[in-house]
């Protein structure tokens, strides 16, 4: 039960949910578990609760939360991490390259097949654990809700970004001495050129679009997964969004970063240009430069998709409001764009503390308590949070609209914390003693509305 009473409101009330519906499904099939296969209908029911897939509302949440714990990750283990990033898709990029050379098996096809061995690059940073800069662009939706600053994010983005980029090139470095390019009469180094050429040589504005189109789709996967429960839904919610945008021929800044420079390393090799058919004159965009030409435009286009097109959109689908009240303590700046905002800043701005004959009767609770040396630590506790209301409009609005995050300040064991999120009044009583009725009455109305 502390365990319970220590999680998030909302994990608590999707928990809440669940029992419920077992609850139900026990209830249904009650005359069933006098039966002898009675214990496996009910282990049937309890499967089939724990599997259902989270619903998008809590997607969002988690999605916010992994934001949030991605701006806290130390140095150390954000670089140890983003490098693994890099080699996973370095892998994906490498058996991509191999399995689509001379498959004969027409354009269509190939380009499906590439697709479905490339996934194995997000399977491995999803499963088994990395930091990606593509599927980071989610942190924005913890920037936006102002539980992440907007320092944490670049921090991430930028340790993770060239985190990435060495891991990628260690493993060009690797698989150029390992000589794979060789297999194939060459062939697989023919197909890694001719790939590398086909990226150098997109323009700026084909670049860019083509990186939005593939960032909205690897977000989508990581997404899904967000709504997953176990590691056979990942690997499923993967496959289809990553195997459409390779298939389709959008850019990923990440697998470029292993498709460019292998074909940088292969591109003065005539054995390569032969098997290619192709001149030196042909690859001459092959080049360190060409590689950033790429890389600059692929990388706005990979933010613009997840941060805007995913991260934004759900954010303002399923947390605007309940954000609200933090956004405008936190990002003040909002006031000036979106007149909601600014609506809602005069209201903040303009709270008034509460009703004087409430605010008297904590007062008096308060002097009440110094003469009670026999209050108990819980007792004090709920004393400091109503001392902080009494005085500070911004504070209840907290309260209001997000009251896990409200009180997190506090020193209050989970048994507190979980009376005054489920609304027990008759504990806070027993703490503070009977209360005035206009008191008693404020605070069961907000407690009954699930405002704390």
């Amino acid at each position: 039960m502390a365990l319970v009473s220590s999680l998030p409101g909302k994990m608590v009330e999707a928990l809440r949910r669940d029992v419920m519906k077992l609850t139900d499904k026990i209830a249904s099939d009650a005359p069933a578990l006098k039966e002898a296969d009675g214990i496996a209908k009910l282990e049937a029911a309890i499967t089939k609760t724990a599997s259902d897939a989270h619903a998008p509302a809590a997607i969002a949440e988690k999605a916010e939360t992994a934001g949030i714990n991605k701006g806290k990750l130390n140095t150390i283990s954000t670089v140890l991490l983003g490098i693994l990033a890099g080699v996973f898709i370095g892998l994906g990029a490498m058996l991509c390259t191999l399995v689509t050379t001379n498959t004969g098996l027409g354009f269509g096809i190939t380009k499906l097949i590439g697709g479905l061995v490339f996934c194995l690059g997000l399977i491995l940073v999803v499963v088994a654990g990395a930091e990606l800069f593509t599927g980071n662009t989610l942190i924005v939706m913890a920037w936006i809700s102002g539980r992440t600053s907007f320092g944490k994010l670049l921090r991430n983005w930028g340790l993770v970004y060239f985190a990435n980029l060495a891991g990628a090139l260690s493993l060009v470095a690797l698989m150029f001495v390992t000589r794979q390019w060789a297999f194939n009469s060459y062939g697989v180094g023919a197909n890694a050129l001719a790939i590398a050429n086909a990226k150098v040589s997109l323009g700026f504005g084909e670049a860019l679009a083509r990186g939005i189109l593939c960032n909205a789709l690897v977000c989508l996967a990581i997404w899904l997964c967000f709504g997953a429960r176990t590691v056979t839904d990942k690997i499923i919610a993967i496959v289809f969004p990553i195997t459409a945008f390779v298939a389709a021929g959008f850019e990923h800044s990440i697998a470029n970063m292993y498709f460019i420079p292998m074909g940088i390393m292969l591109v003065n090799d005539p054995n390569i240009l032969k098997a290619a058919g192709l001149t030196a004159e042909a690859v001459s965009k092959v080049s360190w430069g060409g590689f950033v030409g790429n890389l600059v435009p692929v990388t706005i286009g990979n933010i613009i998709g997840g941060s805007l097109l995913i991260g934004v959109v759900y954010w303002l689908a399923y947390l605007r409001k309940e954000r609200a009240s933090e956004m405008v303590v936190n990002r003040p700046w909002l006031t000036a764009i979106i007149p909601s905002m600014r609506d809602n800043s005069k209201k903040e701005k303009h709270m008034e503390p509460l009703a004087g004959s409430i605010r008297s009767q904590i007062e008096e609770l308060i002097r009440a308590s110094e003469n009670k040396p026999l209050l108990d630590r819980s007792g004090k506790a709920i004393l400091a949070v109503l001392s902080r209301a009494k005085d500070d409009g911004r504070f209840l609005a907290k309260l209001a609209e997000n009251p896990g995050e409200a009180l997190r300040g506090f020193d209050l064991t989970s048994e507190e914390r979980a009376a005054l999120l489920s609304g027990d009044i008759k504990w806070v009583e027993s703490k503070l003693g009977a209360l005035d009725g206009t008191l008693r009455s404020w605070l069961t109305s907000r407690l009954a509305q699930e405002k704390w």
